[in-house]
């Protein structure tokens, strides 16, 4: 007698669709954001002169080539994110799937701690705890409103596309234990950055 509905399918096929929204999200995030970036390093400063700082915008324009460098490599390390966001849609091999858990997991915290930072810069300025120098006070309520939000909104959809992918019952535990490995590699990067003033 043949099966008409096999016992076991295949993860690939039958989630083909099926909660993939957090990785969607993770994947227009991170092309979304690769734009400026990618505008920028043509030396056209199109949205930054009033939402970034005015350093940054005059290294920009001047073209320098550190920064457009810089920028060209963010701005590929964005679109790998956005990469990374459409392998998190669906179930992948061993050894791809621990990659993926381990730079999602990274990412996560990446982004949700650089997003957290510019967000209480921001109310420690606007609520007159802390004061800006001259040249970025005009800048504050973007970072605060804008860019905080946004990366914030990038790093919600990494954790939550991540640890989707990781809970599934067909991902063994060393994939998770990786997610939380890179989660606090990002976590530690971020936080040597912060104190050596270096990133």
């Amino acid at each position: 007698m043949i099966e008409r509905y096999p016992r076991t399918v295949p993860y690939r096929l039958s989630r083909r669709g099926s909660g993939a929204g957090p990785g969607l999200a993770a994947a227009v995030w991170g092309a979304v954001f690769a734009v400026p970036s990618f505008v920028w390093a043509t030396g056209r400063t199109f949205g930054a002169r009033t939402t970034v700082s005015p350093s940054l915008v005059e290294l920009a324009r001047d073209r320098v080539t550190w920064f457009v460098a810089v920028l060209w490599v963010t701005g590929f390390l964005k679109l790998l994110g956005a990469l990374l966001g459409i392998g998190l849609t669906r179930r992948r091999g061993p050894g791809l799937s621990r990659l993926m858990v381990f730079c999602g997991g990274g990412a996560a915290v990446l982004l949700v701690w650089h997003g957290g930072l510019f967000v209480l810069d921001g109310v420690l300025v606007e609520t007159g705890a802390l004061s800006a120098a001259p040249e970025i006070a005009d800048l504050t309520l973007w970072y605060l409103c804008l860019w905080g939000p946004w990366f914030i909104a990038g790093g919600l959809a990494f954790g939550a596309a991540t640890a989707r992918y990781a809970r599934h019952r067909d991902t063994p535990r060393e994939v998770r234990r990786l997610g939380a490995a890179g989660a606090l590699g990002a976590l530690l990067l971020s936080l040597a950055s912060a104190v050596t003033g270096i990133g």
